[in-house]
C-alpha cells in the first residue's frame, strides 16, 4: 500500500471540499485528518516513525503549503484520541481537539468536549477554563458521575475553589467588596458555578416577621428548575452561616418556589471551608466552596 499517495490524495480532497463546501468544512476537516492520522499510524508501523519528515518534505513542495513534522504529529494523535473515544463529536473543530491533544486522561478530555458542546465554547474560553483548570476543580465524586455517565446534581458541577476575577486589585475585607467583584463580572461567575445558572438580584430584599434581610445573591437554576441562594463570607465557614442560610431557602421556598419547581439550593461562597461542618449538616441541599481571586 502507497500510504505517501493516499495521505496525499486526502489533503487534496479536504482543501477542494472547504473550497467548494462551505457548509461541510469542519466535518471534511475532522474525517480528513483522523484518516491522515492513521494511515500516518500504519506507515510509522510499516517504516518506522522517521517517515513522518520524509512525508512533510514531500507534501510541503508538492502541494505548495506547509506540512511540518509537528502538525502531521497532531493528526495521528487525533486519530488515536478519537480511536480511544470511540467517537468523534460535529460540534467540535479540529482546534478545539487539538488543545485536547496533550493530555492522557481520558475523562478530563471528555469533560472539556462536555462543555464544549453545551456552551458553545470558543478556542480562547477552552484555553481560559483549561489554564483556570476547571476539571481539576471539581469534586472526585463528581469526576466518578461524569466519568460513569451518571446523573448529576445542580450542586455538582460547582467548582472548588471559585475563581472570581479581581482585575482592580481590591482589597476583600468585607461581602460588599467580594459582591462587587462578582457584579462586575457576573457573567464569569455563573460559568464558575456550572451549566443554566441565571442571574436574578443581589442585596434581594426579604421580610422575616418585622425585619427586613437582604440576600447576598440570588439566582436560578433552568436545568434544574429551582432557585439559588448564594451567601458570600469572607472569613472561614461558621456553623452559624448554615443556619441562616438555610432560613433564607424555605424562605424562598415558601414564598417564590412555585409547585412545579425543585427545592432551593444555598451555596456559601466563604474564604476558607471547614469540611467538618458541612459534614455534619442534615440539609445536603447546602454546600460551601472556598473562593479565589484571580
Amino acid at each position: 500500500m502507497n500510504y505517501y499517495n493516499e495521505i496525499k490524495e486526502q489533503i487534496i480532497n479536504n482543501e477542494i471540499t472547504k473550497r467548494v463546501k462551505d457548509y461541510s468544512k469542519n466535518k471534511s476537516d475532522l474525517t480528513t485528518y483522523y484518516n491522515v492520522g492513521r494511515l500516518l499510524s500504519l506507515a510509522g508501523k510499516h517504516y518506522g516513525e522517521g517517515i513522518i519528515k520524509e512525508y512533510s518534505i514531500k507534501l510541503t513542495k508538492e502541494l505548495k503549503k506547509q506540512y511540518d513534522v509537528s502538525s502531521l504529529n497532531k493528526m495521528k494523535k487525533f486519530y488515536y484520541l478519537i480511536e480511544k473515544m470511540a467517537t468523534v463529536s460535529p460540534n467540535l473543530s479540529y482546534s478545539h481537539y487539538v488543545e485536547l491533544l496533550p493530555y492522557e486522561d481520558i475523562n478530563k478530555v471528555k469533560y472539556y468536549i462536555k462543555i464544549i458542546e453545551e456552551q458553545n465554547l470558543s478556542i480562547r474560553q477552552l484555553r481560559e477554563k483549561i489554564k483556570n483548570k476547571e476539571y481539576e476543580r471539581l469534586d472526585e465524586k463528581t469526576k466518578l458521575k461524569l466519568k460513569n455517565s451518571q446523573k448529576y446534581e445542580v450542586i455538582d458541577m460547582i467548582k472548588n475553589p471559585i475563581l472570581i476575577k479581581n482585575s482592580s486589585n481590591n482589597e476583600i475585607v468585607t461581602e460588599k467588596v467580594l459582591q462587587r467583584l462578582i457584579l462586575e463580572d457576573v457573567d464569569n461567575f455563573l460559568m464558575e458555578l456550572g451549566d443554566n445558572f441565571s442571574y436574578i438580584g443581589h442585596e434581594y430584599k426579604i421580610k422575616l416577621g418585622d425585619t427586613y434581610n437582604y440576600l447576598d445573591l440570588l439566582l436560578y437554576n433552568i436545568e434544574f428548575n429551582c432557585y439559588v441562594v448564594v451567601e458570600l463570607k469572607v472569613t472561614e465557614l461558621k456553623k452559624e452561616y448554615i443556619g441562616q442560610i438555610e432560613v433564607y431557602m424555605n424562605y424562598i421556598d415558601k414564598n417564590l418556589k412555585k409547585i412545579n419547581q425543585d427545592k432551593t439550593i444555598g451555596i456559601i461562597i466563604c474564604k476558607k471551608n471547614n469540611k467538618f461542618i458541612i459534614e455534619y449538616c442534615s440539609d445536603k441541599r447546602i454546600i460551601a466552596k472556598e473562593y479565589e481571586l484571580i
